[in-house]
């Protein structure tokens, strides 16, 4: 089991920036694989950002490429997001995401949620 615990979120002004933080605990060895979504009132949950564990892969959605910076600290078993340059559509939850593979079965976790809240 991994478990997730998103920090970081809050009010910001358009323009403004804000720092999300997820924590894995747990199985940690096991993971490969963490990102973000987020989820705005009466949308689906979508795709923001996410980054190979071992390094060497990060994606972003296009609405939040140059915007948004996802990192990872491998020590502190830690993902980041940056958000800078906030929009009104950025207001939404986000949830952090884990992906684990243990002796070829997959696993797919997901964090309680940190609100975003951009006003204009």
């Amino acid at each position: 089991q991994v478990q997730l615990v998103e920090s970081g979120g809050g009010l910001a002004q358009a323009g403004g920036s804000l720092r999300l933080a997820c924590a894995a605990s747990g199985r940690t060895f096991s993971i490969y694989h963490m990102g973000w979504f987020r989820q705005a009132p009466g949308k689906e949950r979508e795709f923001v950002a996410a980054i190979r564990w071992s390094g060497g892969g990060i994606y972003y959605a296009d609405s939040v490429k140059g915007r948004f910076t996802i990192s990872r600290d491998t020590a502190k078993n830690t993902v980041y997001l940056q958000l800078n340059s906030l929009e009104p559509e950025d207001t939404a939850v986000y949830y952090c995401n884990a992906k684990s593979r243990e002796f070829q079965a997959e696993y797919e976790y997901w964090g309680q949620g940190t609100q975003v809240t951009v006003s204009s």
